[in-house]
């Protein structure tokens, strides 16, 4: 058995580097010879064993994430797990979906969205909370402060997909756009938190989203080992990366409940640089790439989420634009076809 996660974009994400290294996977679970092509040997790179990135966080447990579904119960949508006959038969695997496109505003980030805007104080926020995005962290951060009867400010690029602008402002966000590839959206945030006292809530590197979007794991897994899943336990587990806060989640999840399943980050190849911080054991940054996965294109992941991602994460692996594209056609294919 398989694998994974999670989103829209997200499974394209992960599906391409299924379809590419799919099959060789099989074999190595299989515990058969196995030639690796050049992207599958970059899966092979493990994280460079280390606690210093770790000093002095406060990092989420398993707990938090524990603690955070029983916020969400009742709030967020428990999504479903689905399977692609098509796929299974293509790579000859079992592949799970957990399918957080159907979640509340079309995404994951709604689950640290309201977890972290659940633990604020009154006082807080009566402030109103402030945060950036490129779309989804964005819809989520405005419709979770409007449920908890809150006002958000939400830093966006210029050029953010017009659905998701409109989709914020419609949750009741105030719109301030920025030009992504020339100023710096953290100075923006800086100089409007100074000048307001709204309370900062970051996309990926924060406790409690990180925590919030675990969860999405944790009933993924809880699920398959339901059952009406036969019990089903994963040997890997496929997560998108732009900043971590979701990879991070699901790591904690899949390690207190599912131990021996890999967990594998998948992240545009013009924006690989949560690759290269496993690789060098520190944090790169890069400048904004240019990729269709506009929700993945941060330029550094946060310190929370790569100290969990040094201790948890297996690997890292990357996929091209024109396999993102390919595989949304497969997925449209799969709708229409696959009953």
């Amino acid at each position: 058995v398989i694998f994974f996660l999670i989103g829209l974009l997200s499974l394209p994400l992960a599906s391409s580097f299924v379809h590419h290294a799919g099959p060789c996977f099989q074999q190595r679970y299989a515990s058969a010879p196995c030639r690796m092509t050049a992207d599958a040997e970059e899966a092979t790179i493990r994280t460079p064993s280390t606690s210093d990135s770790a000093k002095g966080l406060d990092l989420p447990s398993y707990n938090d994430v524990v603690e955070a579904a029983q916020i969400l119960e009742g709030i967020a949508h428990k999504t479903p797990v689905q399977t692609s006959r098509l796929l299974n038969e293509e790579l000859g695997v079992d592949v799970f979906f957990k399918c957080e496109n159907l979640q509340r505003m079309g995404a994951f980030k709604f689950r640290g969205g309201f977890n972290a805007l659940s633990h604020l104080t009154d006082s807080q926020r009566q402030a109103g909370v402030l945060t950036f995005s490129s779309g989804n962290h964005a819809q989520a951060i405005a419709l979770s402060a409007r449920l908890l009867n809150c006002q958000a400010t939400i830093i966006m690029p210029h050029d953010a997909p017009k659905l998701k602008v409109q989709a914020t402002q419609g949750y009741g966000g105030n719109v301030i756009f920025y030009d992504r590839y020339g100023e710096d959206r953290q100075l923006i945030a800086q100089d409007l938190q100074e000048r307001q006292g709204m309370v900062f809530v970051p996309p990926y590197d924060q406790k409690y989203v990180i925590a919030g979007q675990g969860t999405s794991g944790k009933e993924l897994l809880e699920t398959l080992a339901s059952n009406e899943y036969n019990n089903t336990s994963l040997d890997y587990l496929l997560v998108c990366v732009g900043g971590g806060g979701l990879i991070s989640g699901c790591a904690l999840a899949a390690h207190s409940l599912s131990p021996n399943c890999k967990v594998i980050g998948v992240e545009p190849e013009a924006g690989n640089d949560a690759q290269q911080s496993m690789a060098q054991g520190k944090i790169v940054t890069i400048a904004t790439p240019p990729t269709i996965a506009d929700g993945a294109q941060t330029q550094y992941i946060g310190k929370l989420t790569f100290a969990i991602m040094q201790d948890k994460v297996d690997r890292i692996v990357t996929v091209s634009d024109d396999e993102l594209v390919r595989e949304m056609k497969f997925f449209w294919r799969t709708n229409e076809d696959d009953r």
